[in-house]
C-alpha cells in the first residue's frame, strides 16, 4: 500500500512537471528564431507525447484485470431469500474500475460532455398523476436521523425527498459541495450507463460484481473474509450502533467516506462492500437464483432475467444492485454479505448509491 502511494505522488509530481515543461515549450516556440522554430516544434510535440503517456498510466492504474474462473454465487447464512440456492456460475475475464466512480471523474465527464444527471432534470408531470406540478421539484433521495423510530416498517422516516440534491450537492443546495475523491452519488441507472459508455466500457452484470467482490476467496461472508473485523478493525464503511438513530462513528465515518479509505479485497478492489451501492446491468427478480439452479449445470456468463419483476412493486422496473452501504447495519440492510442482493428503480437515485465500470 505504501509504495502504490509512493508512486502515485511521484506520477503526480511528474505530471506537474511535463505539464509546466509544455507552457515553457510553447513560450520558446512564440519568442524562438525561424531557424530554431523547427528544434522546438520538436521539444513541444515529444512532452505532448509524454503527457498522453502519462494519462494511460493513470488510466491503467485505475482498472484492475479480473480473471476467470467459477464460483458459488449467492449467500447461505444471510436469512435472504433471494439470494438463494447458491448455484455455480462460470465468468470470462474481464476489467473493472478499481474504485466506485468519484465524483472528481464524474466532474470531467459532465465538463467534456454537458450531461445532465437524471436528478437535475425537470420532472414529468405524466409520470405523477395527480400531484400538482409546483410540487414536482428537482432533487433526489437521502438519509436523515429520525426525531423517533417506529419500527423498520417505516422507512420514510429516515429517507426524504430533498429539493435540490444532485451530484453536484449530495446534501441539497444548502449543504456543501461534492468532494472528489467521494463516490458519486445520486445517479440513476441511466447516468450509470451514459457513464460507462462514454468511457469505453459498461456497468457490471450481477455475477461479474460479485465475482470481482469475492476477491478469488471462495464461500466467504465478506469482500475481505468471514470475520467482520479482521484484527479488531472495520473492513468496511458500515454502520455502527443503533440504526436509524444513532451512529457510533466506530470505523471514522457517518457518511460516505473517501474511496480507497478502507483495504483492497484479494484483487485490488476498494468499497466492494459497504460505503455505497453499485448499480449493475441486471434486471431483479427474487426468484433468479432458483430459475438458474433449476438448470442444473453450470450459469455461464448470466445476464440476468429478460425482465424485471418486484412482487412488492410489480409495476415498477427495477436492476439489482450490490455491495450495500454506509447505511447497512447488523440488524437492518446487512447487504455487505458478499452474496446479497439489492434493487433500485431504474429512475431513482440516492445519497448512498454509486456505480463503477467494466471494460473488455
Amino acid at each position: 500500500m505504501a509504495l502504490m502511494r509512493g508512486r502515485g505522488v511521484y506520477r503526480r509530481l511528474f505530471a506537474v512537471q511535463t505539464k509546466t515543461l509544455i507552457v515553457l515549450r510553447v513560450l520558446w516556440y512564440l519568442s524562438s528564431t525561424v531557424s530554431t522554430r523547427k528544434v522546438h516544434m520538436y521539444r513541444l510535440f515529444t512532452t505532448i507525447l509524454m503527457i498522453a503517456a502519462l494519462d494511460l498510466c493513470h488510466a491503467a492504474d485505475d482498472i484492475i484485470q479480473i480473471p476467470g474462473g467459477e464460483f458459488m454465487m449467492g449467500c447461505t447464512g444471510c436469512t435472504m431469500a433471494d439470494a438463494l440456492p447458491i448455484h455455480r456460475v462460470a465468468i470470462q475475464s474481464f476489467k473493472i474500475s478499481k474504485t466506485p466512480v468519484t465524483n472528481k471523474q464524474f466532474k470531467l465527464f459532465v465538463s467534456q460532455t454537458s450531461y445532465v444527471t437524471t436528478a437535475e432534470r425537470p420532472l414529468d408531470p405524466k409520470d405523477f398523476p395527480g400531484v400538482p406540478k409546483e410540487k414536482l421539484k428537482i432533487g433526489s433521495t437521502l438519509f436523515r436521523f429520525p426525531s423517533f423510530f417506529r419500527g423498520f416498517a417505516n422507512p420514510l422516516d429516515w429517507w426524504e425527498y430533498r429539493e435540490g440534491a444532485s451530484w453536484k450537492t449530495p446534501k441539497g443546495p444548502k449543504g456543501p459541495k461534492a468532494i472528489d475523491n467521494h463516490p458519486v452519488v445520486h445517479v440513476s441507472y441511466r447516468d450509470a450507463v451514459e457513464y460507462c459508455r462514454f468511457k469505453g466500457g459498461r456497468l457490471p452484470t450481477e455475477a461479474e460484481y460479485e465475482y470481482a467482490a469475492r476477491g478469488g476467496l471462495k464461500g466467504k461472508r465478506y469482500s475481505w473474509g468471514d470475520v467482520l473485523k479482521p484484527n479488531g478493525k472495520w473492513a468496511a464503511n458500515i454502520w455502527q450502533g443503533s440504526f436509524p438513530m444513532h451512529n457510533t462513528k466506530e470505523d471514522g465515518f457517518i457518511g460516505l467516506s473517501p474511496v480507497m479509505s478502507f483495504p483492497p479485497n484479494g484483487y485490488g478492489l476498494y468499497d466492494m462492500g459497504g460505503n455505497v451501492w453499485h448499480w449493475t446491468s441486471d434486471w431483479y427478480r427474487p426468484d433468479y437464483f432458483q430459475n438458474l439452479h433449476a438448470l442444473k449445470k453450470t450459469a455461464k456468463n448470466p445476464k440476468g432475467p429478460g425482465s424485471s419483476f418486484d412482487p412488492n412493486e410489480p409495476g415498477a422496473l427495477k436492476k439489482v444492485q450490490k455491495g450495500g452501504s454506509h447505511l447497512c447495519s447488523d440488524r437492518y440492510c446487512s447487504r455487505y454479505f458478499v452474496g446479497s442482493r439489492g434493487k433500485g428503480e431504474v429512475s431513482t437515485g440516492s445519497g448512498n448509491l454509486s456505480f463503477r465500470c467494466v471494460f473488455k
